[in-house]
């Protein structure tokens, strides 16, 4: 497409951010909206997998991304005291790292930058309140009271996207899975160089991701009711009495937490929209159409690979609904297999059963999983 087209983003996380630098390098007008009121981000640290730096290098941050984080190249497996069981070396895409571990404020502020610096506009503290699609552009209000024609919209806005919700009601609700993350960030440990999963049966797993060279996280999964929520006094408690089973760097990493509300807890769920991913010029993407659990550290991949894929959409096609069109018969088939994956790795991971079609999955395992995520998206 050699017209410059006008794109509006709704939601500035990781996926719009990156749309929103690959359109605005490319000579596009960009705007994005976000429901906050500056770009911070929730939660502790992401990791950062090679096609994900693959995305990272194509929008020129891979540097600023590797300079913020942690880079590491062998996933540990571990027993509860910490003496390795395993050592599985990541593979790369391209030249890009195996991994790197970076906290998620500070990958907020690398896209920010990046996205501003290529020329979009970012906007805070709105969200589209009415929108119409003629077929030939859409015209769009936001909560601010202003408004504009735009050429594309696409939706960024997360798991639980209002977008979503406008396009296709309450059929693509987020389904919880029985399952909930607990994730603290700790001082890091020398000896942790690179993601440790300690492993205690299937009652218990842990895992200590370094996201700077002062900074990991602990992360765990466990079995929570849908209407659980941590005590905000207790939560360090009640996260220790899960981790119990464990010693050795776990116990390290817990011992050094002394404030309950640095605890994160997340329920776990996920998305799959079986219509369309568009409607007209309206595009969900990433969270908002194929949100998955992140037992193969491929949700943020999945998002920041829609948004160089639809780029080079855009760039390939003549208009905007062959671009969509093209854009996702390219993702779905990836990302829906990675979500299935995901499912089947926590239900394997957690004891669950598995259905005949998630035991043929697992047959690739993760290791598989991580060579098949390496090839061209």
């Amino acid at each position: 497409m050699t017209t410059p087209l006008h794109v509006l983003i709704h939601g500035g996380g990781i996926g719009g951010l990156t749309l929103a630098t690959a359109l605005a390098r490319r000579g596009h007008t960009v705007e994005v909206v976000e429901a906050r009121h500056e770009l911070d981000a929730l939660g502790v640290g992401i990791i950062q997998p090679s096609n994900a730096l693959h995305a990272m290098d194509e929008i020129g941050v891979l540097d600023d991304c590797l300079r913020a984080g942690f880079e590491w190249e062998v996933l540990t497996i571990a027993d509860p005291t910490g003496a390795t069981l395993a050592e599985i070396p990541q593979p790369r895409m391209g030249d890009t790292p195996s991994n790197n571990g970076i906290p998620r404020p500070a990958l907020a502020r690398v896209l920010g930058a990046a996205a501003t610096a290529a020329g979009a506009t970012i906007r805070f503290s709105a969200t589209i309140t009415e929108l119409t699609d003629d077929g030939a552009g859409v015209d769009v209000t936001l909560s601010d009271g202003s408004s504009g024609r735009w050429d594309l919209v696409v939706g960024f806005d997360g798991i639980g996207s209002p977008l979503r919700s406008r396009l296709y009601g309450d059929r693509y609700t987020p389904q919880y899975t029985g399952f909930a993350n607990w994730r603290v960030t700790v001082p890091r440990l020398p000896e942790v160089r690179g993601v440790v999963m300690g492993v205690a049966g299937q009652e218990a797993k842990a895992l200590l991701t370094p996201i700077t060279d002062e900074l990991m996280y602990l992360g765990a999964v466990f079995a929570e009711a849908e209407d659980f929520r941590p005590d905000p006094e207790r939560a360090l408690e009640q996260l220790r009495e899960r981790l119990a089973a464990f010693s050795g760097p776990v116990a390290q990493a817990l011992a050094s937490v002394t404030d309950p509300a640095g605890v994160v807890y997340s329920r776990i769920s996920q998305v799959t929209v079986e219509d369309p991913w568009h409607v007209g010029r309206v595009v969900l993407a990433g969270d908002a159409a194929h949100a998955s659990t992140p037992h193969l550290a491929q949700g943020a991949a999945m998002a920041v690979e829609d948004a160089v894929v639809l780029a080079h959409a855009l760039d390939a096609q003549a208009d905007v609904p062959g671009a969509l069109k093209a854009w996702e018969e390219r993702r779905r088939p990836r990302a829906m297999w990675v979500q299935a994956l995901s499912r089947a790795v926590l239900k394997q991971e957690m004891g669950g059963a598995t259905t005949p079609e998630e035991d043929e999955l697992l047959e690739v395992g993760i290791p598989g999983a991580a060579h098949v995520l390496v090839k061209p998206y």
